[in-house]
């Protein structure tokens, strides 16, 4: 059986933790989309580390982690996540498996990413730059160069033939910069792709399944970044959706279980695009403060806000999730006063329906407010112990999307989670 574990939010839910928590109750970590773009933040022994393009369960020996072929792979961010997964005396050889139909990030991906971003002026869609867009457009475009690909003696020739038509394009933008030193890091990272455990990633994970093998499948971004379903065009490039793990690796919709979501305890979002509970005010800077809310991969500055939880119960339906995970409930501790978002005012009137289009559509957040709870929850380590306030702010989200909070993150470290108990 397949659990997925996956964003609601616009990415940045705390995923990576949650990940490294339950992998101990599995055999298979698999990515199953996004690439680069994704930083999923982990604390080992105390000390932090970020993975871009490796599965979150790679700190725990003897489990199985799969890059699955919905993964756009960038050569060079896995050659360095390899040597900052050493420091901490993990060899990634082992345990780390590469789906042979994973699509390859080329130099030139980043160099059009760069080049269409700067194009759009204030247009900006907030790209991390990585080369995801340009990477997938070759993709569904029948131009990309995969895994298996670099196993081919043909393969420099390819690639050739792939630049030429990609320094038409850059032509056409007027980019002008050199990426000779890209271009020297991407083949002398390909020469550690060629080491690794490249295997047909459907036959592969199958096999597991067959043989009684328990699948974590690990999504990026936040399902509100969805390529189909997400605030487009402010999105990412592939499915973040629970849908996103059939196609991402290669396996029957019935082999799926449970569909685990991660949301903060409030809201956050990272570039431009659409966002009803954003604060800009001293309380949406004191969130940012608190949380320390900086992008994991860019660095820059989250957008803050109250939980929305008409966003939240859209990305509850169209994935299916059938348990959550609140990530951050700590940052809230210090506020006199919690809101959640449970209706948008459009024209007018009430809904709590996501609009067609979010960006061209004025929306007010119609707000409930409970009280805050005023109290240190970082030490606390049963349901139990959890202040009236909180338990009432997680009663009430639970009654509005119909989905059980069923863990509570109350920290960064590895063990302060706490289960809620069933209903």
């Amino acid at each position: 059986m397949i659990d997925v574990l996956l964003g609601l939010q616009w990415g940045d839910e705390g995923k990576g933790k949650i990940v490294d928590y339950f992998a101990p109750n599995y055999d298979i970590i698999a990515r199953f989309q996004g690439g680069p773009n994704a930083g999923h933040t982990l604390y080992v022994n105390g000390n932090k580390i970020v993975l871009h393009q490796i599965p979150s369960g790679i700190f725990h020996e003897g489990i199985v982690n799969l890059v699955g072929s919905g993964v756009v792979l960038d050569p060079v961010t896995l050659k360095k996540e390899f040597d900052k997964v050493a420091e901490f005396g993990v060899d990634a050889r082992k345990n780390l498996y590469i789906a042979e139909r994973t699509h390859l990030i080329l130099p030139t991906h980043r160099a059009l990413d760069k080049a269409s971003e700067l194009s759009k002026g204030t247009g900006k869609i907030g790209s991390t730059l990585k080369g995801i867009g340009p990477a997938y457009m070759d993709k569904t475009g029948r131009n990309g160069l995969r895994v298996g690909d670099v196993l081919d003696k043909n393969f420099t020739t390819q690639y050739i033939r792939l630049r030429l038509k990609h320094q038409k394009l850059l032509d056409s933008f007027g980019f002008q910069e050199d990426i000779t030193a890209w271009e020297e890091e991407f083949f002398e990272a390909l020469e550690l792709i060629r080491q690794l455990n490249i295997v047909p990633g459907e036959y592969f994970i199958n096999d597991q399944l067959r043989n009684g093998k328990k699948v974590l499948a690990e999504g990026a971004q936040g399902s509100m970044l969805d390529v189909d379903f997400g605030t487009f065009p402010f999105v990412t490039s592939s499915n973040t959706i629970s849908a996103g793990v059939c196609t991402g690796l290669g396996v029957a919709p019935q082999k799926i279980r449970e569909v685990i979501g991660v949301s903060k305890a409030y809201c956050t979002r990272v570039g431009s695009g659409p966002f009803p509970t954003e604060l800009l005010d001293d309380t949406g800077e004191l969130l940012r403060k608190v949380g320390n809310e900086f992008g994991a991969t860019t660095g820059r500055p989250r957008r803050c806000g109250w939980i929305d939880l008409v966003a939240l119960q859209f990305a509850c339906m169209i994935n299916g999730v059938t348990q959550i995970v609140m990530t951050k409930a700590d940052v809230l501790d210090g506020f006199e006063e919690l809101n959640m978002c449970q209706q948008y005012q459009i024209n007018g009137k009430a809904t709590s329906v996501v609009p067609y289009q979010m960006m061209k559509t004025e929306i007010e957040p119609l707000y409930t407010s409970v009280p805050g709870w005023k109290t240190d929850i970082s030490a606390l380590k049963s349901f139990d112990q959890l202040p009236d306030g909180m338990k009432e702010y997680i009663r009430q989200i639970n009654a509005f999307l119909g989905v059980p909070v069923r863990y509570i993150s109350n920290g960064p470290g590895r063990d302060q989670i706490i289960e809620a108990p069933k209903a």
